[in-house]
């Protein structure tokens, strides 16, 4: 039986930039949402959400798709700034609130028939879904994307990575803007989904989810920082950074402000 509806993997975009040398490389991952154009209308604008740190310092990036056919995959620029310095994406207004957000047409891909998918309302949880349905720590998650830049040459396939909520109290009481997740995760992750578990509880009274959805997106790892002294001169010697296996999710709700904020750049008779 699948924990993850195999849709939500054709959701994952593997973002990419060229070097100094001209070369294709894999920076980061990225994920489709739809917006419903009004309530109940079935009819949605979509947008690639993935962090700002991907995309703030490239002119043109590259997002790679499979096609429905077993041929191999597609890379697709698409232009983030122009010369002048106009950026196309759209960031949450807060500086410490690490989500971007971009006009991504779905409706293309499968023209053009290539495999597509994106996280409709239905399979997002809000906060305060988490809080009704009792959300905490030790619930099971996923981390969707591309750690290491591990894109396959022929095809992408998204890497799914197991863990585990390791905090999430301080968020949903309001004293933090993250929450952390014991999941290994490295460079080519960020801006990549994470996703819950779907739990059977053995504890009554305890509620839980009974379907999978987005509840955030990665963007770091924790570093542990070791640093050395010298016995003899009490000076540093040296510090190393290890990932700690602890990361920080931006909750959903961080994601839809920024998406409502570039849906409100769309002109009226586009929307």
């Amino acid at each position: 039986m699948a924990h993850i509806p195999p849709f939500f993997l054709d959701t994952v975009i593997a973002i990419g930039a060229k070097n100094d040398k001209d070369e294709l490389v894999w920076i980061g991952t990225g994920f489709i949402v739809g917006r419903e154009s009004e309530p109940d209308s079935n009819k949605f604008h979509t947008f690639l959400v993935t962090n700002k740190h991907v995309l703030k310092d490239q002119k043109i990036a590259f997002f790679r798709v499979n096609p429905q056919s077993n041929a191999k995959a597609t890379d697709y620029p698409i232009v983030l700034k122009n010369d002048q310095n106009n950026v196309f994406w759209t960031g949450h207004p807060s500086d410490d609130i690490d989500v971007a957000v971009l006009p991504f047409s779905t409706g293309f891909l499968k023209a053009e028939k290539m495999q597509c998918a994106f996280f409709e309302p239905k399979h997002i949880i809000s906060k305060k879904e988490m809080i009704e349905s009792g959300v905490s720590e030790g619930d099971f998650v996923y981390v969707l994307g591309f750690p290491m830049n591990l894109v396959d040459n022929e095809r992408k396939y998204v890497i799914a990575r197991s863990g585990v909520i390791a905090r999430i109290k301080n968020y949903l009481e309001g004293f933090s803007k993250d929450f952390l997740i014991d999941s290994f995760v490295f460079p080519g992750n960020s801006g990549g989904p994470v996703i819950n578990k779907t739990e059977i509880s053995g504890i009554q009274d305890t509620k839980f989810l009974q379907r999978a959805c987005l509840i955030g997106m990665v963007q770091s790892y924790i570093p542990y920082r070791d640093v050395a002294i010298s016995l003899q001169t009490k000076e540093l010697r040296s510090i190393s950074v290890e990932n700690s296996g602890l990361a920080s999710v931006i909750p959903t709700d961080f994601i839809l402000e920024t998406i409502e904020i570039a849906y409100s750049k769309i002109p009226l008779d586009k929307k």
